[in-house]
C-alpha cells in the first residue's frame, strides 16, 4: 500500500478500519496534538463510514478524552489509560501527547479494542527520550554523500544544500514515528561539517521549518553541533568551555535557537572523537565541555546528548596493550557525578562500533550519578546495510534486558535514564528504508524504546499485522508464518556468515560492506582479530590481556575473563585461543567457523525461497524490491563464506572435517 510517492509502511489506511467504522467522541479541548488526533480519526471515518464528534453528548463506541481529574492522574504527559465497558472503548490521557499515543494503541489492537470487556489498563513510556539520530548532511559530502552510513537514499530533510521546500513527507515521517513511540529526532550528522554548523545560527529558520512539520506528532527536534562552534561561527579565538566569552556565546546562540523553536530538544555532540574538536585541546574534561552547553540549554529545558565514542584512532596494531574497547570506560567513569543534570552521556550499546555481536558496554551501569542514554544503530552499517535482511529486535532486546551487575540488579533498559537513541535507517527512498523489511527495525526500535521489556516477537507481530493488513486476506496464516520465517532468525543468520564468535569487523575498509578478513587488521583504528597460524581472537582478560574484562561488575568480569566460562558467541572478543579449542557447543573453533559459514548461506537460500512463495500475498512492488535484495544477500553471503573459510584454512592448515570444498 502506497501513499503518494512513498510507502505507507505500518500505517496503511486499512490499519485504521476498526477505528474508522465506529462512532467516536473526542472530548479533549483544543491544541495542535488534539487537532492531530481529530484529523486522524476523521480521515479514518471518511474512509470506512464512521463518525467523529467533538464534545458531543451522544453515545459512542470509542471515546477519546483528555482529563485533569482522577482518571488522568499519574499518567504523565505521554501516558494513557484504556478501558472498555458497556460497549464503549475509552482512551483517557492528561494531554494531547498521551491521547495521540492512545489512539495509535487502539489502531494496533484493531478489532480487539472493541471486543468484550476490558478493565482499565495504564500505559506509560519507560523512557522519557526515544530519539533517532539522523546522520544527514545538508550539502552532499564528497566522501560520505548525502547521508553518512545511509542506505535508503538521500535525506528526508535536506536537498540541494537547503531544507526541502515541501516538508509533507517529513510530516508523514513524524506520523510513522509517533505511531511506534519515537518522540525526538536529531536532523543532521554528528560529524558536523561547515554547512551543518550554520544551522545553529544564521540557518536556524530551516531547522524551525522542519520542527514545524514534526511538531503535530509530538516529535521534538534536536540539532547536532560542533564543539568548535564559537570559533567556526562566532569568530572567537578559542572554544575553551571554561572561557567566559565562549560560555556567553553559547548562551546567546541558544537563546536565539529557542526564539525560533520554542520546544527545541537540545544538542547532540561528538567531541574528541575521530578527528572532531573537543575539550581535550584545552586541557579540559568532557564534563567541562558538556556542562558548558548544558548551562546554555538549562533555562529552556533543553538537553545536551554528549556521545562517549571517544578513543584513540591512531593505534599501533603491534601494541597489544592498547585496546579500543576500554576507551569509553577509561575516559568517562572518573567523571561520574560531574555532569550537569541536563547533560546526558550517549553510550553505544557495545564497546566497539555496532558489530553483529558485542558484549554490552561496561560503561552502562558504571556511572550511577550520571544520566546515560543507550545508543543502537538501526541503519545497518555492519549488519548488511539494508541490502540484507537482518531484523535487530532480538539483539536490542538482549542488550536492554542485560543486568550489568548480574543477579537481580537493574537491567540496561532501567539504567538508560537519559533515553534510548538509534542511528536512523530512513531516507527518501520510496520504501523509507531501502529494504522494505528493514522497516521492521525502525518500528521495533520505537516500541522497545517505549517498553524495553517488551517481547520483540510480539512487536514483530504488530508490525506484520499493521504493514501487511491490505494483502493478508487471501491467506493471512501463510503470510504471517512466512514473514516470521524470514525475519525471526535473520540476525543469527547474518552472524553465521560474517565475523565469527564476537571477533567483529572483517569488512571492507571505508564503506564497511562485504568481507575483507584483514581489512582493518594492520590499520590504526584498533579493530583487530590477531589471527595467526596458531589461533585467533583478542586477549582482553585481566590475567594476561588488556584488562578490559575487568571493567565489568564482579560476576561478568569473572564470566568473561575465563576461557572456560566465556559464552561461545563472545569467545574471540575476550580471548585468543587455538583453532582446536573446543567450544561449549562441542565443536572446535575452526570447525565452528567452517560450519556456520555454510549454515548461514543455506539459511539465506531458504529465506529467499520462502519469500518467493509469498508473491501472491504481498504488494508487487514491495515483493519485487525484497526479491532483488535477496539476490544480493545470497551473493554476498557466499562471498563471506568463501573468503572467511579460505582465510582460516590457510592460516590454520586445518581442513574441514566434513570434507566440503573451501574456495
Amino acid at each position: 500500500m502506497r501513499t503518494g510517492d512513498f510507502d505507507a509502511a505500518w500505517l496503511p489506511p486499512a490499519a485504521f478500519r476498526a477505528v474508522g467504522r465506529r462512532r467516536t467522541l473526542l472530548r479533549a479541548g483544543d491544541g495542535p496534538l488534539v487537532d492531530t488526533v481529530h484529523g486522524e480519526v476523521a480521515d479514518a471515518c471518511g474512509r470506512f463510514g464512521g463518525r467523529v464528534v467533538r464534545d458531543g453528548g451522544e453515545d459512542a463506541e470509542l471515546v477519546l478524552e483528555v482529563t485533569g481529574g482522577p482518571a488522568g492522574a499519574g499518567l504523565g504527559d505521554e501516558g494513557f489509560a484504556l478501558a472498555r465497558r458497556g460497549g464503549t472503548t475509552t482512551v483517557t490521557a492528561s494531554g494531547g501527547r498521551g491521547l495521540l499515543y492512545g489512539l495509535f494503541h487502539v489502531v494496533r489492537l484493531g478489532e480487539d479494542a472493541f471486543r468484550g470487556e476490558r478493565p482499565r489498563e495504564e500505559h506509560r513510556p519507560a523512557l522519557a527520550v526515544r530519539m533517532l539520530d539522523h546522520w544527514d548532511n545538508v550539502a552532499v559530502h564528497p566522501v560520505m554523500g548525502q547521508v553518512e552510513r545511509g542506505y535508503a537514499g538521500g535525506s528526508l530533510f535536506w536537498a540541494d544544500g537547503r531544507a526541502r521546500g515541501d516538508l509533507g513527507r517529513v510530516r508523514a515521517y513524524g506520523r510513522l514515528l509517533a505511531a511506534c513511540g519515537v518522540n525526538a529526532v536529531a536532523v543532521n550528522n554528528v560529524n558536523v561539517h561547515e554547512t551543518e554548523a550554520h544551522l545553529l545560527t544564521d540557518r536556524i529558520g530551516e531547522v524551525a521549518a522542519i520542527a514545524d512539520a514534526l511538531r503535530p506528532y509530538g516529535i521534538r527536534t534536536h540539532l547536532s553541533v560542533t564543539f568548535a562552534a564559537p570559533m567556526v561561527l562566532g569568530s572567537l579565538p578559542t572554544a575553551d568551555p571554561l572561557d567566559a566569552a565562549v560560555r556567553a556565546w553559547w548562551r546567546g546562540a541558544t537563546a536565539r535557537v529557542y526564539e525560533a523553536i520554542g520546544d527545541f530538544g537540545g544538542y547532540v555532540v561528538k567531541a574528541d572523537s575521530e578527528g572532531r574538536p573537543g575539550p581535550f585541546a584545552y586541557g579540559r574534561s568532557h564534563a567541562d565541555g558538556a556542562n558548558a552547553l548544558a548551562a546554555a540549554l538549562e533555562p529552556y529545558g533543553g538537553t545536551v546528548h554528549w556521545r562517549t565514542f571517544v578513543y584513540d584512532h591512531h593505534q599501533d596494531w603491534r601494541d597489544r596493550s592498547t585496546d579500543r574497547a576500554r576507551a569509553a570506560y577509561d575516559h568517562f567513569t572518573p567523571l561520574d557525578g560531574e555532569f550537569a543534570p541536563n547533560a546526558v552521556l550517549q553510550v553505544k550499546h557495545g564497546p566497539m562500533d555496532f558489530q553483529v555481536r558485542e558484549p554490552v558496554s561496561p560503561l552502562i551501569g558504571a556511572m550511577p550519578r550520571t544520566r546515560l542514554a543507550v545508543e543502537v544503530q538501526a541503519t545497518q552499517e555492519y549488519t548488511g546495510q539494508q541490502r540484507h535482511v537482518c531484523w535487530l529486535g532480538p539483539m536490542w532486546s538482549e542488550v536492554l534486558r542485560f543486568r550489568p551487575e548480574g543477579g537481580s540488579g537493574p537491567r540496561v533498559g532501567e539504567l538508560a535514564r537519559g533515553g534510548l537513541v538509534a542511528v536512523s535507517n530512513a531516507g527518501d527512498d520510496p520504501f523509507w528504508t531501502g529494504h522494505p523489511l528493514a522497516q521492521a527495525n525502525l518500528y521495533t526500535f520505537g516500541r522497545l524504546a517505549w517498553d524495553p521489556r517488551a517481547d520483540p516477537g510480539a512487536v514483530l507481530d504488530e508490525w506484520i499485522r499493521l504493514t501487511f493488513t491490505p494483502e493478508r486476506s487471501a491467506d493471512p496464516v501463510r503470510l504471517t508464518d512466512g514473514l516470521h520465517a524470514v525475519l525471526d532468525g535473520s540476525w543469527a543468520t547474518y552472524e553465521k556468515y560474517t565475523a565469527p564468535l564476537g571477533v567483529g569487523f572483517m569488512v571492507q575498509p571505508g564503506h564497511h560492506y562485504g568481507p575483507s578478513v584483514d581489512g582493518y587488521e594492520y590499520s590504526p583504528w584498533g579493530t583487530y582479530h590477531f589471527a595467526d597460524r596458531d589461533g585467533v581472537g583478542v586477549d582482553r582478560s585481566t590475567a594476561t590481556g588488556t584488562g578490559y574484562a575487568g571493567q565489568y561488575a564482579g560476576p561478568w568480569a569473572e564470566v568473561y575473563g575465563s576461557v572456560e566460562t566465556c559464552p561461545d558467541e563472545l569467545l574471540l572478543f575476550f580471548h585468543h585461543v587455538p583453532y582446536g579449542h573446543v567450544l561449549h557447543s562441542g565443536r572446535t573453533v575452526i570447525q565452528h567457523i567452517y560450519d556456520t559459514r555454510f549454515e548461514g548461506v543455506a539459511e539465506v537460500e531458504e529465506a529467499r525461497r520462502v519469500w518467493a512463495g509469498l508473491a501472491d500475498l504481498v504488494d508487487p512492488a514491495r515483493h519485487a524490491r525484497v526479491a532483488e535484495r535477496y539476490e544480493e544477500q545470497l551473493r554476498s553471503a557466499r562471498e563471506w563464506r568463501d573468503q572467511v573459510n579460505s582465510y582460516f584454512l590457510r592460516k590454520s592448515g586445518v581442513p574441514d572435517a566434513r570434507g566440503r570444498t573451501i574456495h
